[in-house]
């Protein structure tokens, strides 16, 4: 039995809108984005499949690397605009009872005293079903519109992340078991013994607490990453309770899992504390044959002028806003592409570059991808198969699906696929705790 998660990979942002370039089932999000109703019927959707958790991306920034402009970003739509999600969550929630709700925090916009006290008022208010994405951020721009003038090199902006949740985590803890008494005939509410200060000074952040809140339902609020590279590894094994993963190939998937096993180890844990999620874009259909022809219309739209400028301006986010691939000749080996000047992130360009040599960047550009289908392309019986298998063959502990969120796309995985992996066994048929730390250490 493996976890299953949905990434929301445009936050609460604009999704699926163009038809010419996200097909004919978009509706109306073009103007409806900004209201709840498409995520909390996502969320509602995600409950009757018995998803463990939702992970919803966020970034706070209009991106303007690709060709020295904003202009192809707000032409497309692409990561801007975007609304804050932390006041979405309780909304998703308050029609659900048991899907975890994991909105996305920054060790850079979120001093950690703010996101301690906020996370643990959203685990109030959820009843104990969220958890935080903790993200280093990635460009320049995001940190230029919270005061500073570049960002912090890769290296050491994880190093401040573990910091950072070392001191969200003791102000979480900063209220003893026990401290709430609520005792109505002596007239005392907290036992002030067991309400502690912690008193922390780093070198990125100092916070004197305690949290001024009482503990939530799950006190700890479970925490999540996505960073593949040395440091955001390192970062997970230490202290994160699930991790998102981009990996290309099930050799690679296998590797990943040991190699987190052995790190977790390490910092003294055990591999079943942090669950790997690994990213996957399956295709599902009602039959094998429309899902492959789907599949092969999907590959031939990658070769399209639109598609191969999205690639290109995501190659050049991702690189921290440091390398404008818009301004490279697409007709570049990307052998001569000098790489290294990349400060964004790093394990998801080692993987659109991965095994490329001695291909052009338009190339590049029109075949890879962070994310892929992983294999998974067919009917809902024959793709939880395959999950079945991959699962099986590399240990991994589930996948975290990225599917356009339009409401036929949804009811493909949550009404098509999630059945028929209950039915093999292969995910949970139903919920036997409500908190989303019980979900990731069901099993």
């Amino acid at each position: 039995m493996f976890h299953l998660g949905w990434f929301l990979g445009n936050g609460f942002g604009i999704q699926p809108w163009n038809p010419a370039a996200d097909g004919p089932f978009t509706g109306t999000n073009h103007l409806d984005w900004c209201k709840p109703d498409l995520y909390v019927d996502l969320t509602d959707a995600l409950e009757r499949a018995c998803f463990d958790y939702l992970l919803i991306e966020d970034t706070a920034m209009v991106e303007d690397t690709y060709r020295g402009s904003a202009e192809t970003s707000l032409r497309r739509g692409f990561m801007a605009p975007k609304n804050d999600p932390m006041p979405l969550v309780p909304l998703m929630a308050q029609r659900t009872n048991h899907v975890g709700i994991v909105p996305t925090v920054s060790t850079i916009q979120y001093h950690p005293y703010l996101a301690a006290r906020l996370f643990t008022t959203l685990d109030h208010l959820t009843q104990g079903r969220v958890g935080m994405n903790v993200v280093t951020s990635v460009t320049d721009r995001v940190a230029q519109n919270y005061g500073m003038d570049r960002h912090l090199d890769h290296d050491e902006r994880y190093l401040m992340a573990h910091e950072w949740v070392e001191v969200v985590k003791a102000l979480q803890n900063s209220w003893e078991d026990g401290a709430v008494l609520a005792d109505l005939e002596k007239g005392v509410y907290a036992d002030h013994t067991k309400v502690n200060p912690i008193d922390f000074k780093g070198r990125w952040f100092s916070s004197r607490g305690p949290l001024n809140t009482i503990p939530g339902p799950q006190k700890q609020v479970p925490i999540a990453s996505a960073g593949g590279s040395v440091p955001g590894r390192e970062l997970a094994a230490a202290h994160v309770d699930t991790q998102m993963v981009q990996c290309k190939t099930i050799e690679d998937i296998t590797a990943y899992v040991q190699d987190m096993h052995t790190r977790t180890t390490a910092h003294g844990r055990k591999p079943s504390d942090v669950k790997l999620l690994f990213l996957a874009m399956p295709v599902v259909a009602a039959t094998d044959a429309e899902a492959q022809d789907r599949a092969a219309q999907q590959e031939a739209a990658r070769r399209s002028d639109l598609a191969v400028e999205y690639n290109l301006w995501n190659m050049s986010y991702t690189s921290g806003g440091r390398i404008d691939f818009g301004g490279i000749d697409p007709d570049t080996l990307v052998d001569d592409i000098d790489l290294s000047k990349q400060n964004g992130e790093h394990s998801s360009i080692a993987n659109l570059f991965q095994a490329q040599a001695g291909k052009t960047l338009r190339e590049v550009a029109a075949t890879s991808f962070q994310i892929t289908d992983l294999g998974l392309v067919g009917s809902p019986d024959t793709v939880a198969g395959k999950m079945g298998e991959i699962a099986q063959e590399t240990g991994l502990d589930g996948f975290l699906l990225y599917v356009p969120p339009t409401r036929l796309r949804i009811a493909e995985i949550t009404d098509g696929l999630a059945p028929a992996l209950k039915r093999r066994g292969l995910i949970r048929d139903g919920y036997t705790g409500t908190t989303l730390a019980h979900h990731l250490q069901e099993f």
